[in-house]
């Protein structure tokens, strides 16, 4: 009886030595966790946690930290990146409002005094109300993309043909072109391309294409409009010297301006815009380039005509 009790005596202690063992472990790995959590805490670093005895699930919670650590540090940078970005927006937009504020208040001081004559009174009129006109489409651009951004603009889809309001919208710019001394190459398929489409949306995306041409391109514009495996597609193409492959990641991003001076008087929102609707209306949009001439490409869906 002695020695099964004497037997059952070391047996426990034996459990026992092993149970505090293990509790030692457990504790010393939660203490060094909790020192790295600590560390964490107060410092911007990569550091991710590691173990000093597998114990357990200690292993497994480790790693599931880790991996969010790094989710929350991959957040961390593209927040930044946008605030970045944000920040430089807003500093352009601002530039871009200044200049023509400034130039208006500049000619109307001009305009008030008594000794200019009336010709230097006509021309100084006539630049107030382009800089106004110049003030007036940064203002309703951004406020255009603040509704889409918000979801407050409402498309009213209906039976659009493609290509008549393609050729209306082009008609519209016809002067500008001439400014340019340029007639830009235009191809229309004869085919009635019928697309279902809000018709506001689908020429403000038209405009943009042609504005943004006319404010990049250098000359040899071409504009086309024809169908490919059941889309409209519309091309809007023009050789360039300010638009280079490595802007084209960023071509449609909001604010993205590839002139740096903002000398153009361009926010960036034209083709975001583009972007937007042309997505809101279930269609894709792209730029490249093709036989050295930049390329922006808008695909909508036609609508299958029963027979």
């Amino acid at each position: 009886m002695e020695y099964i009790l004497w037997y059952v005596c070391v047996l426990l202690a034996a459990v026992v030595g092993v149970l505090l063992f293990h509790l030692f472990r457990y504790r010393r790995q939660v203490n060094y966790i909790s020192e790295q959590l600590a560390f964490l805490e107060t410092e911007d670093s990569n550091f991710l946690l590691t173990s000093v005895y597998a114990v357990g699930n200690t292993p497994e919670m480790i790693n599931r930290i880790n991996r969010t650590l790094e989710q929350l540090r991959q957040e961390q940078r593209r927040l930044r990146k946008m605030n970045k970005s944000y920040r430089e927006s807003i500093t352009g937009i601002s530039h871009d409002i200044r200049t023509p504020l400034t130039s208006v208040k500049g000619y109307v001081q001009m305009l008030q005094k008594s000794e200019i004559t009336q010709e230097k009174r006509i021309e100084y009129t006539r630049i107030v109300e382009r800089r106004l006109e110049e003030l007036s489409n940064i203002l309703n651009q951004l406020f255009e993309y603040a509704r889409i951004e918000a979801g407050e603009l409402v498309l009213n889809m209906e039976k659009i043909n493609a290509g008549n309001l393609f050729a209306e919208v082009l008609s519209m710019f016809y002067e500008d072109f001439s400014e340019k001394g340029c007639e830009p190459e235009i191809e229309i398929v004869s085919k009635a391309l019928f697309i279902q489409a809000d018709r506001y949306a689908f020429s403000r995306i038209l405009e943009n294409l042609i504005k943004n041409a006319l404010v990049h391109g250098k000359g040899k514009y071409r504009f086309c409009i024809y169908s490919r495996e059941g889309m409209a597609v519309m091309l809007a193409a023009n050789q360039t010297d300010s638009i280079e492959e490595s802007d084209l990641e960023r071509i449609f991003e909001r604010f993205y301006t590839t002139d740096q001076s903002r000398s153009r008087r361009t926010t960036g929102l034209g083709l975001a815009i583009a972007k937007e609707l042309t997505e809101q209306m279930e269609g894709t949009i792209q730029a490249y380039f093709e036989h050295g001439y930049f390329t922006v490409e808008v695909c909508l869906p036609l609508i299958k005509i029963e027979r």
